[in-house]
């Protein structure tokens, strides 16, 4: 090995690498299925050279565009699709459809407890522009005891509200992500007493992680970031929302201006790589999955409690290791960013990131700044003390990041 480890680390790695080989294979069969999905709307839709390049101005006209939102949309099982890059993260995205589609005494409900940190200021922030400023109203089921969606709360609350939202992620809590299944079971409860209700899922970290998308079982909008699992690690920034043609044009007319909609706003030099960044997914969702299992392997080898275990059904690209307090947790991201591509003698260290209530610790050496697809970890300086880690860009990558991280931990415990 070029990388040098401790003979404890070298043990434990090989002992996870052989439990996680069943689990490659596996993944290694969904990344076909779903690289065959991706090529098949290329070529349904059609795609040529010229759909590569951009426009300036207005936009009008732009096929390249359009043609990019109708590949979308057959990749993620939908009617219609908004791929933009200027939306600037998949919170933008997530905000928009909501805005989008709720107005003045709408009421939207929470299906999966309250949405992750940086949309609860867009829900619930005072004098800020929220939803709650605009007369919008929220309810919010928490979870069971289990972690798992309460469905007959959801059943009883759903009655008269306007949209019910999910969360398909984690985000920084150490609760499971949910499977398509599971997001069906709470679609089946929303429709028991609103069948009208608008489904909209908050699908960050979750696209291509099955061989379906949260359409299939009757989300009306999904929405997430292209610096995440659909761009590849290619896409420079970006997202998109995706669903029902008549609310894909709602959540147009509030990113450009009502009656212009999908119909303005050009692509300078951005088509390509949305492309390109689209077609390569599959193969980047599936290095981030074979690292997310790695990880939770080899820390699971090392006496660490990990969200989800190794053996556990994936269902979006983010693991969770539960640490023994703050240093730890920041030895984990000095590893992580010591073992990544770009800035790895860079220290990462905590601070007041916006959007949250508590101080953040990031680890992110990636090509595109906060490209979650890319080899990352982050977490909230807060009990639990947890670690949130996702992406790699290549499975032989993301490995060395993970065991710079273990070995960090473990000369850190030594040492205490």
């Amino acid at each position: 090995m070029i990388f040098e480890f401790s003979p404890e680390i070298i043990e434990a790695e090989l002992s996870a690498l052989e439990r996680c080989a069943p689990y490659f294979t596996e993944l290694d069969r969904l990344c076909e299925e779903n690289g065959e999905r991706v090529l098949k709307a290329f070529i349904d839709n059609k795609v040529s050279e010229m759909h590569l390049k951009g426009t300036t101005g207005y936009g009008y006209g732009d096929d390249g565009r359009d043609k990019l939102d109708a590949v979308f949309a057959q990749v993620l099982g939908a009617e219609d699709a908004l791929v933009r890059h200027n939306f600037v993260n998949g919170t933008h995205a997530i905000v928009t459809a909501l805005f989008g589609v709720l107005r003045k005494g709408d009421s939207i409900l929470f299906t999966t407890s309250k949405p992750y940190d940086t949309v609860c200021d867009a829900v619930f922030g005072d004098n800020i522009g929220s939803l709650k400023d605009y007369g919008i109203t929220s309810k919010v089921v928490e979870l069971t005891k289990e972690n798992m969606p309460d469905y007959e709360k959801i059943s009883e609350l759903a009655k008269g509200c306007k949209a019910a939202y999910i969360q398909r992620s984690r985000g920084y809590s150490l609760r499971p992500s949910y499977d398509i299944d599971t997001i069906g079971k709470i679609i089946s409860a929303v429709m028991q007493n609103n069948p009208d209700c608008i489904i909209i899922v908050d699908n960050c970290y979750g696209e291509l992680v099955e061989n379906r998308e949260p359409t299939a079982v009757g989300a009306d909008l999904i929405a997430g970031s292209l610096i995440k699992n659909l761009g590849g690690g290619i896409a420079e920034t970006g997202g998109y929302i995706a669903g029902r043609a008549d609310l894909v044009e709602k959540c147009a007319y509030r990113l450009t201006t009502p009656g212009a909609g999908k119909e303005v706003g050009c692509t300078l030099n951005q088509l390509r790589g949305l492309y390109l960044g689209l077609f390569h997914a599959p193969e980047a969702v599936c290095a981030a999955l074979k690292t997310s299992v790695f990880a939770t392997a080899l820390f699971d080898e090392l006496g660490y409690e990990t969200f989800p275990k190794y053996d556990e059904k994936r269902t979006d690209i983010i693991a969770a290791i539960k640490l023994n307090g703050e240093k730890e947790l920041c030895a984990f991201c000095e590893g992580i960013q010591s073992g990544s591509p770009i800035d790895s003698g860079v220290t990462p260290e905590p601070w007041d990131m916006p959007g949250y209530d508590s101080k953040v610790i990031m680890a992110a050496g990636a090509f595109t700044m906060g490209a979650s697809i890319e080899i990352s970890a982050d977490a909230p300086l807060r009990e639990p003390f947890a670690v949130w880690v996702q992406g790699g860009l290549t499975f032989a990558s993301g490995k060395i990041a993970v065991l710079k991280a273990a070995e960090r931990v473990l000369k850190y415990r030594e040492e205490n």
